[in-house]
């Protein structure tokens, strides 16, 4: 079943420090590999790791096509209990919400929410 879910970006660097904190969203970003750790906490073993190389402002404003190359930030290394593989774009949650999911307090810094079908862009227009 797909649904249609709503996205908005915003720059990580035009956020405040309040408005991170008070309101989560998620980020959209292409699979650009796997981590494999050797040695974990107790309530990750068996996780799954990606590298994610996150979509900027022109990622979206190639419209339809899937975007090229790996973006100039950072590229997180995701938490994955959905099952993406390399190429496959996700969305993906920062911060303290990442950990939201699990019973006992975790380490994590980001975890995939979502596996992205498509994305339908229309920017507004002045």
């Amino acid at each position: 079943m797909k649904k249609n879910l709503e996205f908005r970006y915003e720059h990580p660097a035009s956020r405040t420090k309040h408005h991170a904190s008070a309101e989560p969203f998620m980020r959209l970003g292409s699979v650009i590999g796997r981590v494999t750790l050797s040695k974990t906490v107790p309530a990750l073993i068996g996780a799954r790791w990606l590298i994610v190389s996150p979509f900027t402002r022109g990622h979206f404003q190639s419209g339809s096509q899937t975007p090229a190359g790996i973006s100039n930030e950072a590229s997180p290394v995701v938490y994955d209990s959905l099952g993406a593989g390399v190429g496959q774009t996700i969305g993906f949650v920062e911060g303290r919400e990442a950990a939201q999911p699990f019973a006992e307090p975790t380490p994590i810094d980001a975890i995939n929410a979502a596996l992205v079908d498509e994305i339908f862009y229309s920017p507004f227009t002045k």
